[in-house]
């Protein structure tokens, strides 16, 4: 009896460490854009990295997402987490995208996970991009 319950407590507590770690590769991930950090952003992507979006971006691969959304980040003060759910390895991140100029964008995210990275992400935003800190109104 007292092994399984040992072996119930693992296991709640591997699912409880899984969770933690796609919230902190995801916190980890925008922070880059905060730090206006190339390095820090791209580290936490797996090979074969692709992201999605209605810009439309449809599963690019990680050099043209570089080139179309990394310069975004001259224009992002920072990240207000709502929630970050996970179930294995996948997850859903719903944020606020605040600018330098203090808008504030709402976007939600689907994440896939490879060996403790992100293999790839897609982005839900409204309408037709207007929400873009370079788009103008």
């Amino acid at each position: 009896m007292r092994s399984i319950l040992l072996a119930i407590m693992f296991c709640g507590i591997m699912v409880a460490c899984k969770a933690q770690n796609a919230a902190n590769i995801i916190r980890t991930y925008f922070s880059g854009y905060e730090k206006k950090d190339w390095s820090i952003t791209s580290s936490q992507l797996a090979d074969g990295f692709t992201f999605t979006s209605p810009a439309p971006d449809d599963h690019i691969p990680l050099d043209v997402y570089k080139q179309r959304c990394w310069p975004q980040s001259k224009f992002i003060k920072k990240f207000e987490f709502i929630s970050i759910i996970q179930e294995g390895d996948h997850a859903f991140a719903l944020y606020n995208l605040v600018t330098t100029d203090d808008k504030v964008i709402r976007n939600a995210e689907y994440y896939t996970f490879s060996n403790g990275r992100i293999k790839s992400i897609e982005c839900f935003f409204g309408g037709s991009g207007a929400g873009y800190p370079t788009n103008v109104k």
